[in-house]
């Protein structure tokens, strides 16, 4: 076993005596040591509750006859952390998990591990680091949060966001904001919508990364606590088998990955996550993979925020199985790859139906025939932009209108909210990129804002950092190169225009080649928003965002 370097041998007589330290007796030296990494905190909903969770997998993994340790690491809440400097530490915070796994599983070299999860960047960076460490490892999230009620309808966070923009917009009265704030999320567990934490959660079970119910099972369920144990005795079972993460997430694993990805609906940050993920686990996955990919598969699900369910409804319609058992009918699913379970995706699958039509549809009726998300390019994206297009308007899917140009979000906010934006508006917000945040933040509010001002199907929004999974409307991010670097965005002027063609694939500035040289010649970079601590150095290091921002190798 992996750990016996720490245990077995005359010389480690004084590691024993640690461990005995610790309470360890003799007969635990000979059993596998399974680390538990438990990212459970007190600011994070999603995360809230993950001590239960863990105590549920550390069960498993005794039942197992394994030897559960339990360490932390960092989670940071989306929301909390939306439109403020805080959200520029949530995508760096990625790295910062992968790494702090790493260091922890290397010091201490278990034989396994168990990744407990939930939201937004600690879903990918969790998988990043199985991916590098390549020792046996699963995950469980702490599962999703039930949708409020407010009026008889089933609500999330993302109403509250828009709640805020009728206020600005006056069909709402701040009591009435209020009364939604109250009921929005009642209680723990990642945002009830399909939102980038949800997204991820079921991409991990599609990748194999995860046992059955893992993306959709309730947090506050016997079920996901049960799933829990299942888990803990699942990594046991794995080190004894020696099945590694490299025999789980394959290229055919990433396709399977992206064509759930594709049928959900999901956030468009699973662009910037999965090839992060991708590049750990040796594998190039590309925007133009991204594309092929939502070519060929159809859209079968529309989930909060740009239909009426929720992830409970999805849960209760067959779940990630059902959705993938749907897809396989079409030959959209690689039924051979190897899942944590033990079993193929085949034999996961097998017998898998649809209880609920109305949540997911067949793939002989889908909601359109190409998937949820797209990836745009032309002279203002050479390297690549991305949109939730399954949640555009048709009337927006192609549009032309003069930009509105604002260098943070900040400026973009303060000009909605003071209805300085007009009908036909192309609202560009750059300088928000992974460098030139730095950190990419993710821009909830503006979107939200024009959402809940009734402008979604006449306004559009770009940009080179991101949006948030709670983001519906004609919203392209991710546009790459980014300011930052000089890319065609740091050029655009007020009242040029943006020529957007979804279906084609485009995304372009009316501008004529000599234009653009000239005014490429007067660029200048911009100087550097922060100039010390981990986003500085974040900042020097992260690559675009069409290679997922990860971190240059050395």
């Amino acid at each position: 076993m992996r750990s016996d370097v720490m245990k077995k041998g005359i010389e480690k007589a004084p590691h024993r005596s640690l461990f005995k330290a610790l309470g360890f007796i003799d007969r635990e030296m000979d059993l596998p040591m399974i680390g538990v990494v438990n990212s459970h905190n007190e600011i994070v909903p999603g995360h809230i509750h993950l001590n239960d969770i863990a105590a549920a997998v550390k069960s498993g993994v005794r039942l197992a006859g394994g030897v559960p340790c339990e360490f932390p690491t960092i989670a940071v809440c989306d929301g909390i952390a939306m439109n403020h400097t805080g959200m520029k530490y949530s995508l760096a915070s990625r790295e910062l998990i992968a790494d702090s796994i790493e260091v922890m599983a290397e010091a201490h070299p278990f034989d396994g591990l168990v990744l407990i999860t939930s939201c937004d960047k600690v879903v990918p960076g969790m998988l990043m680091a199985a991916a590098r460490l390549n020792i046996p490892a699963v995950v469980i999230s702490g599962g999703p949060m039930l949708a409020g009620r407010y009026k008889g309808e089933d609500i999330s966070l993302s109403n509250l966001f828009e709640a805020v923009g009728k206020v600005y917009a006056g069909s709402m009265t701040e009591e009435e904001l209020h009364e939604v704030e109250e009921e929005a999320c009642p209680g723990c567990g990642s945002c009830a919508g399909m939102f980038t934490a949800n997204s991820m959660n079921c991409i991990t079970e599609a990748l194999g990364m995860a046992l059955p119910g893992n993306g959709t099972v309730p947090a506050v369920s016997a079920a996901r606590r049960r799933l829990a144990k299942l888990t803990g005795i699942r990594a046991v079972e794995m080190v004894r088998e020696g099945l590694r993460p490299s025999d789980i997430m394959t290229a055919d694993a990433f396709r399977n990955a992206l064509s759930v990805d594709m049928a959900l609906g999901c956030s468009t940050n699973t662009v910037l996550h999965l090839p992060a993920i991708a590049d750990e686990a040796g594998i190039e996955l590309s925007l133009d993979e991204v594309n092929l990919v939502s070519e060929r598969t159809p859209n079968l699900c529309r989930l909060s925020p740009i239909g009426p369910f929720f992830v409970q409804d999805l849960d209760e319609a067959g779940g990630i199985r059902a959705v993938m058992a749907e897809l396989a009918l079409k030959s959209l699913i690689n039924l051979d790859a190897r899942t944590a379970g033990g079993l193929t995706v085949g034999e996961n699958i097998k017998g898998c139906t649809v209880s609920r039509r109305e949540v997911i549809r067949s793939v002989e009726d889908p909601y359109s025939p190409g998937g949820g998300i797209a990836i745009l390019r032309g002279n203002l994206a050479p390297d690549g932009a991305v949109v939730k297009k399954a949640a555009v308007a048709p009337e927006m899917l192609q549009h032309k209108g003069p930009a509105r140009v604002f260098d943070s979000e900040d400026e973009a906010v303060q000009a909605i909210t003071s209805g300085k934006i007009k009908k036909g508006d192309v609202i560009v917000i750059r300088y928000e990129g992974p460098k030139g945040g730095p950190g990419m933040r993710e821009m909830l509010t503006p979107t939200a804002t024009v959402a809940g001002m009734g402008l979604d199907k006449e306004v559009a929004l770009l940009t080179d950092g991101r949006f948030s999974g709670a983001t519906r409307g004609a919203s392209i991010g991710h546009i790459s190169p980014e300011a930052a670097e000089g890319g065609p965005v740091a050029l655009i002027r007020d009242g040029d225009i943006i020529d957007i063609d979804i279906p084609n694939n485009s995304l372009n500035i009316v501008l004529s080649a000599e234009e653009t040289a000239a005014r490429l010649k007067e660029w200048k970079p911009p100087a550097a928003r922060v100039k010390k601590g981990y986003l500085a150095r974040y900042a020097r290091q992260v690559t675009s965002a069409g290679t997922g921002a990860i971190i240059r190798k050395e």
